[in-house]
């Protein structure tokens, strides 16, 4: 996740990343008022080590539809500097972003999807609550920057793996006790509401539609 990778480069709590640098409870980058990154140090990226995978990868962009990926090209930014990889391949400009580690991280996220659909599934019967007002209400929730419904326990530890006390070494290490952690507190919960906003967020936060939540949410509602 791109918190954790920020902390640890940063020498910063996953806490203090989200505040600092992040809106939405930690699912989106911090801009300036003026329209500037708040890492940037004059032109400098100050965490530029441990900077997102959407940094490492523009001005190409991910999309994600289940198991299946692509990239699109973006349009540059205003006054940026670069070619971008304009002149070689897709495959070479990625040679060089260093991203296989940051995408096998984030993959190991995407089973987290599927337990949180299974949670639902036992606390909600999709036969008496009508499933999409249950998940035009999780997205809504999921995706606003302010004023959020509810204190959400699971959207607070999927963004501040040390507010759960996982381990602070590796980013690796720290995944792996950060997904343990998870997997507890979602097993725990029993608010079914709270576990969609939440995956929702998640499924958001890896580069996935909303859809990879809400889809199979409903399915294991309906015992597909």
């Amino acid at each position: 996740m791109d918190v954790i990778a920020i902390a640890r480069t940063s020498e910063i709590s996953t806490g203090e990343t989200v505040a600092r640098y992040t809106i939405r409870r930690g699912s989106l980058l911090r801009f300036s008022a003026n329209g500037g990154c708040v890492a940037l140090d004059g032109v400098r990226c100050s965490i530029h080590r441990g900077r997102p995978l959407a940094c490492r990868l523009y001005p190409l962009g991910l999309e994600r539809d289940g198991g299946r990926e692509r990239f699109i090209q973006l349009e540059g930014a205003r006054e940026s500097a670069g070619v971008f990889g304009a002149n070689g391949t897709i495959d070479e400009f990625l040679g060089g972003q260093d991203i296989d580690e940051d995408l096998a991280l984030n993959e190991r996220y995407r089973p987290l999807l599927g337990t949180m659909r299974k949670r639902i599934g036992r606390l909600v019967d999709f036969e008496v609550v009508e499933p999409r007002e249950f998940w035009r209400r999780a997205v809504a929730e999921a995706l606003r920057e302010a004023d959020f419904d509810a204190k959400n326990r699971i959207i607070e530890t999927i963004f501040d793996a040390d507010g759960a006390k996982c381990a602070r070494d590796s980013v690796a290490a720290t995944v792996a006790a950060h997904l343990a952690a998870l997997t507890g507190i979602v097993d725990r919960e029993t608010d079914a509401t709270k576990i969609a906003v939440a995956a929702v967020l998640l499924a958001v936060s890896l580069g996935y539609s909303p859809a990879e939540a809400i889809f199979y949410g409903w399915g294991a509602g309906k015992n597909r």
